[in-house]
């Protein structure tokens, strides 16, 4: 099936149906190799693929000796891949899973076992050969991890923490619920949704422990979540630590085998004199950043709620007690760089430090990452061997490593975003590049194999043309129709930022995002994406920018963008505007056309967080501080105060389901709207959550879109 793209001021080109690609294949992620697990000898990697570019369902592989082989397949489990467990469908939303199937295993240490778990029953699998065993738990299992020595199997089931024997006998539980709101052995929203840490609960070494965080929500406000299209399901109850009010109550405990437990002495404060002043202060240690347990024994990161300090520390697990390895200090947020900071199995010091540049730059005992670098995050450890992500360039991150004897080292040759994977001498190379992904295995730094890519390729193959615009140089790429000839006439200009914290668009590689935007320049407009202030890559100051006013200074960096690039490119017509988003974006675009509709014509926000106060509390208070304190900054970042400024066509899209940001957000702004007397509409998504996922929202979610903004733009 084809549809033609009709250029309203020229010609047209027949293009491949590009929506129904987007949404039957998930984004371009279906067949993708993820979640690599590399053995500490180097010859087993384990991931995590499906079958095809349309295949959803997750299966689990071993690549070993140059040869691919299948270790579990659930069709062949006789499981459902939709069937899951709440807590398990949580813990896929925090993470941002949105397959089915395998989505998530763990191994043993030498990556000789694996358990995973389907329609919350716990099955394991041996990598040196032999089917998948079901063994048997207590209840539905989430987020099950084998011992070291490959011995037990610990899951989690109703709030409780469980482990069983690998062979499916002795199974205990080794803590469990004092009440409805106590869960021992997964993250509490806050640190899996705004912290990174997607884990509660972590094995010794030795086998006979484990380090388990205990979650008490009973503080947090509660929140429902309901679909009105479904009346006869009753609403969903979600524990949801609003900005400004309770957390959850965390605790972390060492659990032994032997039924011994002792509970972790976190301190309870930051010290007063270290601690940098603000506007707000709150020194308590409210947060587990992040935790684990190597060679040398336990390791916790705890920061304060106001997170102008996070402190790691290494915990005896014999008592309990703690001491200080390294504090860190910062008098906006102190940002949480993943597997930073951190040690080698020697306890060698891993830790970052800010360059005379601003970039964040990485210490490895005494020796300093290469001028220029800006660090990304610490990818794995091995002995002493430290690799981590890195780039010069913010719209390209390489593999780094770093050992006593090479220094510093770059694995990833040429432009693109690289991650990596490693154990021994291997090292999993996984590269996004502007022709597609590939996966490369490295033995001693040398080419051994490749795992398959089995995604399709996109209908609509994106032709950026990469630009630096204006006094703050922003990384830009501009897409043009691919039939438009310079000079043959005005194009209508369509922003599509991200624009916020955490994530960039604009990258040398090719992206589901960057098909989508070539596929919006073939219905005739002219993409603009640009990255600005408060997005990764560029330095703690550029990162740090947005404290206090969430909207202004990105909103500013995309209008400079949008004129530096008509002053490029003369074809652009700066008389016809649009701009759409999603998340972040979609508050950009809304607050666009409501602040400036003097340069904005028309917007459509999808899954817009249009007031600030409804966001939780370690995400929102990290720029904006306590709304209690800095009501006007507050305000000032949201969009329902300005409802009445609307003058201009804006489309609002949210899914119902949605419990990151929720529908009220979008509710509240038209309600906003239609008090004002500001026509607008809705578009609310049945089902969906944070994530479209759903195949035929998402294709008809594209189309709607296009023909909103070109009836918007007189198009």
């Amino acid at each position: 099936m084809t549809e033609k793209s009709e250029n309203p001021r020229g010609s047209g080109v027949a293009v491949p149906d590009f929506p129904d690609q987007l949404g039957r294949t998930g984004h371009f992620t279906c067949g993708v190799p993820r979640r690599f697990t590399v053995s500490p000898d180097g010859r087993r990697v384990l991931f995590v693929r499906g079958s095809a570019g349309d295949d959803p369902a997750g299966r689990l592989w071993l690549y070993e000796s140059g040869r691919e082989r299948l270790l579990a397949d659930p069709a062949v489990l006789g499981e459902d891949p939709e069937d899951v467990p709440e807590e398990e469908r949580v813990r896929r939303e925090r993470a941002r899973e949105f397959s089915s199937g395998v989505v998530a295993y763990a191994t043993d240490a030498e990556a000789r076992l694996a358990v995973f778990a389907l329609g919350g029953r716990l099955w394991s699998v041996a990598t040196d050969g032999g089917a998948p065993r079901r063994i048997p738990s207590a209840g539905p299992a989430v987020d099950p991890r084998p011992s070291p020595d490959g011995r037990w199997i610990a899951y989690v089931t109703g709030g409780a923490l469980h482990v069983v024997a690998a062979d499916g006998r002795a199974d205990r539980r080794l803590a469990g619920p004092e009440g409805p709101t106590v869960v021992y052995g997964l993250a509490e929203h806050a640190a899996a949704e705004s912290m990174g840490r997607s884990r509660g609960h972590w094995w010794s070494p030795a086998s006979d422990a484990l380090l388990v965080a205990r979650v008490d929500d009973a503080p947090v406000r509660r929140w429902y979540v309901s679909d009105a299209a479904d009346p006869a399901r009753p609403p969903r109850e979600v524990a949801y630590p609003v900005a400004g009010t309770a957390n959850a109550e965390v605790s972390l405990h060492i659990l032994r085998l032997d039924g011994g437990r002792t509970e972790v002495a976190l301190p309870a404060s930051a010290d007063e004199e270290s601690h940098c002043p603000g506007e707000w202060t709150d020194r308590t240690f409210e947060y587990v950043a992040s935790a684990g347990w190597d060679g040398l024994g336990p390791l916790v990161r705890v920061q304060t709620r106001d997170q102008r300090t996070a402190v790691l520390l290494a915990v005896d697990p014999s008592d309990g007690s703690t001491s200080e390895l390294h504090t860190e200090h910062d008098p906006a947020w102190v940002e949480l760089v993943p597997g930073v900071p951190g040690r080698t199995a020697s306890g060698t010091a891993v830790t970052s430090f800010t360059a005379d540049d601003d970039r964040r730059g990485l210490l490895v005992g005494d020796a300093r990452s290469p001028a220029g670098l800006h660090v990304r995050e610490v990818l794995a450890t091995v002995g002493e061997r430290v690799c981590f992500s890195a780039g010069e360039d913010p719209t390209e991150v390489h593999v780094w490593c770093h050992d006593p004897a090479s220094g510093f080292v770059r694995l990833s040759e040429g432009p693109g975003v690289h991650s990596a994977s490693a154990g021994g001498d291997t090292v999993v190379l996984d590269s996004r590049t502007e022709s597609g992904q590939r996966v490369t295995v490295l033995e001693g730094g040398t080419e051994a194999g490749r795992i398959a890519v089995l995604a399709e390729e996109p209908a609509v193959r994106p032709r950026p043309r990469r630009l630096t615009l204006g006094e703050r140089r922003l990384r830009s790429q501009l897409f043009l129709p691919s039939w438009h000839q310079p000079g043959s006439g005005p194009l209508p200009v369509l922003l599509s930022p991200y624009g916020g914290p955490q994530m960039q668009l604009v990258v040398r590689a090719r992206m589901w995002w960057s098909c989508v935007s070539q596929w919006f320049a073939e219905q005739g407009f002219a993409v603009l994406v640009t990255d600005g202030r408060g997005t990764s890559g560029r330095g703690r100051e550029w990162e740090r920018s947005i404290h206090g006013d969430r909207l202004g200074p990105a909103l500013r960096d995309q209008i400079d963008a949008l004129h530096a690039a008509a002053e490029r490119c003369p074809d652009l017509d700066p008389g016809a505007v649009a701009i759409r988003g999603w998340s972040y974006g979609g508050y950009l675009a809304a607050g666009a056309v409501l602040h400036h509709p003097e340069v904005f014509h028309a917007a459509v926000a999808g899954a817009p967080p249009t007031d600030r106060r409804l966001y939780d509390t370690h995400w929102e208070e990290r720029f904006l501080g306590h709304p209690r304190v800095s009501p006007e900054a507050y305000r000032r970042s949201s969009l329902v105060p300005y409802a009445h400024l609307l003058t201009r066509p804006l489309l609002l899209v949210h899914g119902v389901a949605d419990d990151n940001v929720f529908f009220a957000h979008t509710l509240r702004l038209s309600r906003a709207l239609l008090a004002a007397d500001r026509p607008h509409r809705v578009l609310p998504l049945s089902g969906a959550g944070h994530g479209v996922t759903e195949r035929s929202q998402v294709s008809s979610l594209l189309r709607t879109e296009a023909a909103f903004l070109k009836e918007s733009l007189n198009l």
